[in-house]
Order: C-alpha cells, then structure tokens, then sequence
C-alpha cells in the first residue's frame, strides 16, 4: 500500500518528526486561502504516488496567494506521469542549508531492516550510491534489538557532527513509524536542514497489504490507483511504474528484481516491473508488453524470462504476437523449459536471444545510450 505524500507526512508529524506548515487543497479557492494563511512563499505538490515529481512539473513554487490558485488550477485535473491528480498539498517553502536523505526498508537478502543514510539528500539514493558511493552508510537493525546507540554511531559516520543528535533522535522515530505501520519502506527525502533543526520535506510510506489489524489504519488506503497496474493486475500480472527507459519483462517477482539490479548496475534506468507470474501463456505475456508500450518511456524492451512451469515457447509466441510491427529494440534472454523451440520461433521473427542477464542487461543498456 503505496501512501501519498501528505498521509505519510501526517504519520510523520505524529511521531514527532517536524514538518513544514501547511496542509491538503482540492480545489484553486482553497489553495488561495492555504498560501494566504501561511502568509509566505508556498510549494505546491501534486499528490501522485510517484518519483520524480519535480522534474515532471509536479513542483512548483508560488509567491503570493493569486500565483498559488493560478498554478492549482493548472495542477488540478491534470494527469502526472499518466496519473489523475485529484489533490495538492500546499506547504510553506522552506530554505534549507543542507538536505540528507533517511530512510528505512527491508533487505529481503539478509531478512533485516535497513537503515540508508546520505548526507546528500533531494536526489535518489541509487544515483548518490551510484555515482557518490562514500556518500551512503548503510546499517542493518535486528528487530529485537532495534537501532541501539551503536548502530546509530554508525550510521551517521559520515553526517556533520553537530547534526548526528538530531538524525539519532529521527531515525528512533522513523523506527517506531516503521514498526507501527509495518511498512516495507519509510523514506525521508530531503530531509532539510532549517535554522540548526531538522524538518522532512517529503515523506514516502510504502505499508504492508497484509498488515495486522489496528486502529492506525483506519483511513489508509491507496488513494490513487495507476491504471496500468490495474490493467495489469486484472490480466494476472504485478505491475508498477518507474522512471527510467528500458521496459522490464520477466516471470518471478525476484527475477524481475535482479534484472532491475543488473540494469541499474550497467549503467540504466528501468521504466517499469511487470512480472508474467508462473505458467503464462502466449496471451498473457502480448498482454505484458502491450501494458509496458502504452506507458510509452521505454526505448528499450529487455525481457528475462527462466522458464519452469512457464514455457518458453509460449513466451516466443507472445513476444512475437506483441512485436510484430512495433518499432522498438528487445532484447531477449529464454532459458528453461522448451527453450529451443522459443529459439526458434524467435529467431524466425528475426530475434537472436543472449545468453545470459548479464549480457542483456548491459546490452539494453546500449541500446539506450545509442550503442
């Protein structure tokens, strides 16, 4: 269960974490009153359950209360990476002297928590990672133990000393939200340095949908539904958005992560996961890449399928069916069972699969970047 912007951020609020001033509008009237209110420059954030709001034009400052309806109305009623947006938060604009980036999630490797610190905040952490490697500690937290002093010690290695305090005392809460809401991911990103104290700016919660009942849900759903996940999900398949441009197809939630991981490490950037699921047949995996095609970012379409209880043969069949007149370069791995006669029907079509993940990766990778 993927939260919007202003629920997480009320979670936040209620475990202590300071926010900036503001609140929900639904309509241009009501954005006017909101920046009047706060009496200063606001921001106004479309709230769509995606990444990359900014550079989307989903973030915009506002001086006065007349630029803040004028650019609401604008926001209000539009569509955002192919999302509906139905809400804005209006919140005062802040100056930060520094932003970091805090966050919590699972690493499904070690069975842990993982708390990810960067004193380098307002840009994705896999590109600070990528790029800034120094610039990212990472520190796995047993549950029964929870984020101890030493933990935290380490963790924040690499934050300014006169700040470590303040993030110990944030990662605790973030802890307890983490706890609380059994969530999959609590991320703080930028979270701003303003005048010596700390304040999150944005806030992503990504819940459990089999949590445990409680009186802290009540309320929570997943306010906005992308419709290519529900086309997907009503066609049998796992589908989420992403921001990059090589289109994903695989069979196995984990294969489709590792071939996310392989992409990113070559250098790329996945625009979607769409996992086939076990056992697709021929019109199941047309309809998987007709979903990746319709989004319309990937340049790129790298398909990674192990096949076990799903036929090669049947993804062949498929492949083709979907591609035929389509101009957009694939790039195919088909290992498994009835691989060769997959092979051949691809290579009837005029495809040559690799051999391995490695190979494909790197080679959609090329193919983005004119290779």
């Amino acid at each position: 269960m993927r939260l919007l912007e202003w629920q997480g951020r009320e979670i936040l609020a209620r475990a202590g974490i300071a926010v900036p001033a503001g609140g929900l509008v639904r309509s241009p009237a009501e954005a006017r009153r909101r920046a009047a209110e706060l009496g200063r420059p606001v921001v106004l954030k479309a709230q769509v359950p995606v990444g990359g709001r900014g550079k989307a034009g989903g973030i915009r400052l506002a001086q006065n209360p007349d630029e803040a309806e004028k650019i609401a109305q604008e926001m209000l009623g539009s569509r955002l990476k192919g999302l509906p947006v139905e809400s804005v938060l209006v919140v005062e604009a802040l100056r930060p002297a520094a932003e970091h980036y805090l966050g919590l999630t699972l690493d499904r490797s070690r069975r842990l928590p993982i708390f990810l610190y960067s004193p380098q905040g307002g840009v994705e952490i896999e590109e600070v990672a990528r790029e800034s490697p120094h610039l990212v500690s990472r520190v796995h937290v047993p549950p029964l133990e929870g984020p101890s002093a030493f933990r935290l010690r380490r963790l924040f290695r690499i934050a300014p000393p006169s700040l470590r305090p303040a993030l110990a005392d944030t990662a605790k809460r973030l802890w307890e939200v983490f706890l609380t809401y059994e969530a999959h991911l609590v991320e703080i990103n930028p979270l701003a340095e303003v005048d010596g104290a700390l304040v999150a700016l944005d806030a992503k919660l990504i819940l459990d949908d089999d949590h445990t009942p409680g009186p802290q849900f009540a309320g929570l759903s997943e306010a906005v539904t992308d419709p290519l996940e529900a086309e997907a999900k009503a066609a049998g398949m796992s589908y989420v958005r992403l921001d990059g441009e090589i289109g994903i197809l695989g069979n196995g939630a984990g294969l489709v992560m590792a071939t996310l991981d392989l992409v990113a490490q070559a250098g790329g950037r996945p625009a979607n996961f769409l996992d086939i699921g076990g056992g697709a047949r021929a019109e199941r995996v047309k309809k998987g890449v007709e979903i990746i095609l319709k989004d319309g970012r990937a340049k790129v379409l790298l398909v990674n399928v192990f096949g076990g209880i799903t036929r090669c043969d049947e993804v062949a069949r498929g492949l083709v069916e979907a591609l035929r007149g389509k101009d957009i370069p694939v790039v195919i791995r088909l290992v498994g069972t009835h691989e060769e006669e997959g092979r051949r029907i691809l290579a009837e079509a005029g495809f040559v699969p690799v051999r391995t993940m490695e190979e494909g990766a790197a080679r959609a990778v090329a193919l983005v970047k004119g290779g």
